[in-house]
C-alpha cells in the first residue's frame, strides 16, 4: 500500500498541508491494469515478443561466454527465429507476409528492446532499415523480388548510408552511381578512403545485399542521392568482385552486430536496381521524377525512413526501463547503514538520497513511455495513408520528423543517463556484468547518435519550429540553418509576422509569482504545462529575434547561427519537453475518475514535471517566472513525491511486463537470498 494523494488530478494542495507532510492515504497499484495500459492496443504483439525473448534469455550474457563470431551467429538464428513466428512482419505489406500494421511493428521492436540489444539492433538493420528502403523507396517489382524473402530472414541486408567521412550529412555522401546508357547499368564507385561505407550492420559477416546510397551522375549531371540494390555476396556466402569488406572490429558494445565497411570498385547492377519511387532513369538516360526540387526530393525520401528514427527512441525507453527494474528491486532488498542502535540496516530505497536519485527516472520513463505512445500513432496513420495511396502534406510529414527527432534525442540521453545512474545506485554489484547494468551501458551509447546525433536531431526540431516563421526553410543540416539566417536579411518574416503575434501571445499567457503562496498549486499540471509553454514560445521568439539581429547588423550567416546555437538546442528541447509533459497528462486525462492507478500515475507526473522545473529553474527565475521562495518548494516538493511514489516504486516497474527470465541475475538472487536469512 502507498501513501499517495488519492483525489483527483489535477489536485492543488490545500493551503494547511505542510510540504513535507505524508500522502493523504492508501493507495495501491493494480499491476495488471498498469500493465494493460502501458501495453495499448498492441498487448497480443508484445506478449508475442516476451514469449521469444524469455525463450532466449540466455543471450543476454553471450556476449561474455561466447567468441565474437559464435555471439554474432547466435544473434543471427534468434533473428531467423524471431522471422519464423511473424513478430518482425508487422509493419509489411499483406501481400508479401506482412500484417499491414506499422503501430505492431513498433510495438514488437519496443518490446525486443527488453533483451539482448545486439538482437534488437540486427533486426532493427534487417527489417527497418534495409526493409524499410525496400519497401518505402522502391516500387512493385523491388517488393515483389525481395520483400518475402526479407521478412522470412531468408535474405539478409544492409542500410548502406552512413560514410568515414560523412556522418549526419548525407547529402555530401561520395559514393558514385554512373549510369551507361550503352550496357544499360550503373556503377557504383567509391572514389576515395572518405567514401567507403562504414559502421555498416550485417555488412562484416551475413549480409548477402545492400541498399547502398550514393550520388546519381547521369550524362555527367548530378541528381543527388538516391538508392539502389547491391549485391555483396553469392550464396556461399563469398565476396563478389569489386567489393572491399572490412570488419569494423570490436566496439565498446553491441558486439553481436556485424558492422562493416564496404567499398565499391566500378560495381555493375542493372537499371532496375534503383529504388525508383520518387525518381527515374530510362533506358536512354533521361531522369525524371514528380518532386522537381532536389532538395525537397532528398528530404521527401528521408522522411519516409522515419521509423529507423522512431524505434531507436522507444529501444531507449525500453532500456531505461530494464535499468530501473534491476536497480530498484535491488534497493528493496539490499540493506546498508540503519539508524544507530536499532541493530537494524535500512533497505538502500528508504534513504531519501536514493529515492532522489532514481524515481525521477521512473517518472521520465513513464512519460516517455506516453510521448512515445502518441509518436508511433502519429506514425502509424501517416504510414497507413501512404500505403492507401495517399501521401501526407508537408505540414503533416514534418510534425512528425521533427517529432520523431526530438522524442529520439530526448529518449536515448535519458536511456545514457538512467543506466549510468542505476549502475551507481546498485554500488560494486552494478559494475559486474553478470548483472545486466553494464552491458545496457554500453549497448545503448551508440543510441545517442544512431540514426542522427541528438545535437543534430534539435536543430532539426528547432528548423521545424522556425518554419512557421519562412516557408523557404527547408534543409535540415547547418548549412540549411545559415542559408535559412541569411534569407532573412531579404525575407524579414519574422519582422513582419510571427515575432509579433508570438510576443503578443506569450506576454499574458502566465502569471508571475508574486503574491503566490510558495506551495500553491505545486501539483496542478495546468500550471506545469502553462510554465513549459511559456518558455518554449519565450525561448522561440528569442533565437528568431538573435538571428534576425545577427543579420541586420551585417555579419556572415554562418557566425550568426554558431553564436545562437546553443538557444536553438534550448528552444528545441523546450519544444520536446513540453510535448512529452502534453503526452502524460492527456493520459491521465483519459483514465476514469476511479482508476486503481491513477492517483500512482499523478505523483508520477507530478514529479516529472517539477522535476523539468527544478532542472531549468535558472532559467525561469532568470526571466522571472519562479521566485526565489517557490523554486525551493519545488525542491520540497519533489522530495515529498519520492516518498510518496517510493512504496510503489516496484510496482510501477512489474507494470512494464519484462519477463523474469531477463531479470535473474546474479545480484538480485544473492539480494534475496540475504532478505532471507539465507547467507
Amino acid at each position: 500500500m502507498a501513501l499517495l494523494q488519492s483525489s483527483d488530478h489535477p489536485r492543488q494542495p490545500e493551503p494547511s498541508e505542510a510540504p513535507d507532510s505524508p500522502g493523504s492515504s492508501d493507495t495501491s497499484v493494480d499491476v495488471a491494469g498498469l500493465r494493460e495500459l502501458l501495453d495499448g492496443r498492441y498487448a497480443a504483439v508484445r506478449d508475442q515478443v516476451r514469449r521469444t525473448i524469455a525463450e532466449h534469455a540466455d543471450l543476454v550474457d553471450a556476449g561474455l561466454r561466447l567468441s565474437r563470431d559464435d555471439y554474432r551467429d547466435q544473434v543471427r538464428d534468434v533473428i531467423v527465429d524471431s522471422a519464423g513466428t511473424g513478430a518482425q512482419a508487422h509493419g509489411f505489406p499483406e501481400a508479401y507476409g506482412g500484417g499491414g500494421d506499422v503501430g505492431a511493428s513498433i510495438a514488437a521492436f519496443e518490446t525486443l528492446a527488453l533483451s539482448d540489444l545486439s538482437v534488437l539492433v540486427k533486426s532493427g538493420v534487417q527489417f527497418g532499415l534495409f526493409g524499410g528502403a525496400i519497401l518505402q523507396l522502391g516500387t512493385e517489382r523491388h517488393h515483389a523480388a525481395y520483400l518475402e524473402d526479407l521478412i522470412g530472414a531468408r535474405l539478409l541486408g544492409c542500410f548502406a548510408m552512413t560514410e568515414t567521412g560523412h556522418g549526419s550529412n548525407v547529402q555530401a555522401l561520395g559514393t558514385v552511381a554512373t549510369y551507361d546508357a550503352v550496357t544499360d547499368e550503373f556503377v557504383i564507385h567509391t572514389p576515395d578512403a572518405y567514401s567507403r561505407k562504414d559502421y555498416i550492420g550485417n555488412a562484416a559477416r551475413h549480409g548477402t545485399v545492400a541498399a547502398v546510397f550514393a550520388q546519381l551522375d547521369v550524362d555527367g549531371e548530378r541528381h543527388g542521392v538516391h538508392a539502389f540494390v547491391v549485391p555483396l555476396r553469392d550464396e556461399q556466402g563469398q565476396v563478389l568482385p569489386g567489393i572491399t569488406i572490412e570488419d569494423d572490429g570490436p566496439k565498446i558494445g553491441l558486439n553481436g552486430v556485424d558492422n562493416g565497411r564496404i567499398g565499391f570498385d566500378h560495381v555493375r547492377v542493372p537499371r532496375e536496381a534503383l529504388l525508383d519511387r520518387y525518381a527515374t532513369v530510362d533506358e536512354d538516360g533521361t531522369y525524371a521524377s514528380p518532386i522537381d526540387n532536389p532538395d525537397r526530393r532528398f528530404f521527401t525520401m528521408l522522411g519516409t525512413l522515419v521509423q529507423g528514427r522512431v524505434c531507436v527512441g522507444a529501444a531507449g525507453i525500453s532500456a531505461s526501463k530494464v535499468a530501473l527494474t534491476l536497480a530498484l528491486r535491488y534497493a528493496e532488498k539490499r540493506r546498508q547503514f540503519g539508524t544507530p542502535g536499532s541493530g537494524t540496516e535500512e533497505v538502500l530505497l528508504d534513504y531519501g538520497l536514493h529515492q532522489r536519485r532514481l524515481l525521477p527516472l521512473l517518472a521520465r520513463t513513464y512519460a516517455l513511455h506516453f510521448a512515445q505512445e502518441v509518436l508511433s500513432d502519429q506514425l502509424h496513420g501517416i504510414a497507413t495513408a501512404r500505403s492507401g495511396g495517399t501521401e501526407p502534406s508537408d505540414k503533416d510529414q514534418r510534425a512528425l520528423e521533427s517529432r520523431a527527432a526530438g522524442t529520439k534525442a530526448l529518449a536515448t540521453w535519458h536511456a545514457s543517463e538512467t543506466i549510468q545512474e542505476c549502475r551507481e545506485a546498485c554500488g560494486g554489484a552494478g559494475y559486474l556484468l553478470a548483472n545486466r547494468l553494464g552491458t545496457l551501458r554500453a549497448d545503448t551509447d551508440v543510441f545517442t547518435t544512431f540514426e542522427g546525433d541528438n545535437h543534430i536531431l534539435l536543430q532539426l526540431v528547432a528548423k521545424g519550429l522556425l518554419t512557421d516563421y519562412s516557408t523557404n526553410f527547408e534543409e535540415l543540416d547547418q548549412l540549411g540553418m545559415v542559408r535559412f539566417v541569411a534569407d532573412l536579411a531579404v525575407e524579414t518574416v519574422i519582422e513582419r509576422t510571427a515575432v509579433h503575434k508570438l510576443l503578443e501571445r506569450v506576454r499574458d499567457v502566465l502569471p508571475g509569482d508574486a503574491g503566490r503562496a510558495p506551495d500553491a498549486g505545486l501539483r496542478d499540471p495546468a500550471y506545469h504545462l502553462q510554465l513549459l509553454r511559456w518558455r518554449e514560445e519565450h525561448s522561440l521568439s528569442g533565437v528568431a529575434r538573435r538571428l534576425k539581429r545577427g543579420i541586420d547588423a551585417g555579419h556572415d550567416p554562418a557566425e550568426v547561427f554558431g553564436r545562437a546555437q546553443s538557444h536553438v538546442i534550448h528552444a528545441a528541447r523546450a519544444h520536446v519537453e513540453r510535448l512529452v509533459l502534453e503526452a502524460f497528462v492527456a493520459k491521465l486525462d483519459a483514465l476514469p475518475a476511479d482508476d486503481a492507478n491513477r492517483a500512482a500515475l499523478g505523483a508520477l507526473c507530478d514529479l516529472h514535471a517539477l522535476t523539468v522545473i527544478e532542472a531549468d529553474r535558472g532559467w525561469f527565475m532568470e526571466h522571472g517566472r519562479l521566485s526565489s521562495e517557490r523554486s525551493k518548494a519545488i525542491t520540497r516538493e519533489i522530495a515529498q513525491l519520492c516518498r510518496e511514489v517510493r512504496p510503489v516504486a516496484a510496482d510501477l516497474c512489474d507494470g512494464f511486463g519484462i519477463p523474469e527470465e531477463l531479470l535473474d541475475v546474479e545480484m538480485l538472487r544473492q539480494a534475496t537470498a540475504a532478505e532471507s536469512g539465507i547467507a
